[in-house]
């Protein structure tokens, strides 16, 4: 008489008997297999569409979460026309910048079923515009997030625009409607900057700017001046340098201002990176910062509380600023309510005060 086998339980995806070679990756037919589902219903649980019950769809994210399975967002985009990738393309030689703005992007897109892409670039290259255009028609983006600088730049906002892509500028001021834009308000800061100085009776004050570039260099300056005037103080053209918001620049400006014959007593940069190079020049001719010259900076990033002395600095709410345009970019494509803070348009930087300032020597 013929046996009738029993089919046992279907094996699970993994390693071949060496144990030498890669695990392979799960499919999504392996979680409908194993589920015993259709690969449609998976889909279904996955892109979290309310028609599935309730025992199928615990069934299905049981066996997602024992086999490790995580959709390929690409396919995704692919299978259902909607792109699950959001883009930043950046161009600043600040790293911390960029590194901020991707953990705010992420605050917000954890959990969510999107996806970050970053493109750097350089908007000086002749293949700039061409390079985006190359992402976005590889990528099929959702939309796309512009910090600071290339924010600012009118002929990337336009390319974004002839292939319909979605897209949030981060700037210091407002440079679009206010549903494509998050606002930085640079200049309120930098006026706070120069109150403060003026208040500790500083009166021959230097400044050293970002690159002619940057929009965020001539608010910051702009704001400063204006602080100044407020205080009754003007900023002399001697004592007006420009940087490029790197280390080595604020170094550079920072001997030159050490070489005058009427040494400023104390000095604004426009990020914190300048004010270090600024604080090294300083140092070097054995003058102590925050007794013989005050510096600030500007951002409060992690190098302004790392420094000694400490840095006192203009904070400028950079992950904020990326968690807004996440929120303002996706809207209702995010899984979960965001919190009230983050549907705002715009930060608003404050002074953080801190050992690197001091009342001018009588």
């Amino acid at each position: 008489m013929k046996k009738t086998m029993t089919p046992g339980p279907t094996p699970r995806p993994t390693a071949t008997a060496t144990g030498n070679e890669p695990r392979r990756r799960p499919t999504i037919n392996d979680v409908a297999r194993l589920a015993n589902v259709s690969k449609k219903t998976v889909s279904r649980v996955i892109n979290q569409s309310p028609f599935v019950n309730k025992d199928t769809r615990e069934r299905i994210d049981a066996v997602i979460k024992e086999l490790g399975y995580a959709p390929d967002p690409v396919a995704r985009g692919l299978a259902s026309r909607r792109s699950y990738l959001v883009g930043l393309i950046y161009d600043n030689p600040n790293p911390q910048h960029v590194i901020d703005t991707q953990q705010g992007i992420l605050d917000i897109l954890r959990g969510s079923g999107l996806e970050l892409v970053i493109h750097p670039c350089n908007r000086r290259d002749k293949d700039f515009l061409n390079g985006v255009r190359g992402f976005i028609d590889r990528q099929k983006l959702a939309g796309v997030i512009l910090p600071s600088s290339v924010s600012e730049d009118e002929d990337l906002v336009a390319v974004l625009r002839e292939h319909d892509t979605p897209y949030i500028r981060i700037a210091s001021v407002l440079l679009d409607e206010p549903e494509h834009s998050i606002v930085t308000n640079d200049a309120e800061g930098a006026r706070q900057a120069a109150e403060h100085l003026a208040g500790l009776g500083h009166k021959i004050i230097a400044h050293v700017s970002g690159p002619d570039s940057f929009r965020s260099s001539h608010e910051r300056r702009s704001g400063f001046i204006e602080g100044l005037k407020t205080a009754g103080l003007a900023l002399d053209k001697k004592l007006d340098l420009r940087g490029a918001y790197t280390f080595q620049s604020g170094v550079e400006a920072g001997r030159r201002l050490m070489a005058l014959a009427q040494r400023p007593t104390a000095i604004f940069a426009g990020n914190d990176e300048m004010a270090a190079g600024v604080c090294q020049a300083v140092r070097e001719t054995g003058l102590d910062i925050g007794k013989d010259v005050s510096v600030v900076g500007f951002d409060d990033s992690p190098l302004a509380s790392r420094m000694w002395p400490a840095l006192t600095t203009v904070l400028l709410p950079i992950r904020a600023s990326g968690r807004m345009a996440s929120v303002r970019l996706l809207g209702d494509r995010l899984t979960k309510d965001p919190h009230e803070e983050d549907l705002d348009g715009e930060v608003h930087p404050r002074l953080v005060v801190r050992a690197s300032t001091g009342p001018v020597k009588a």
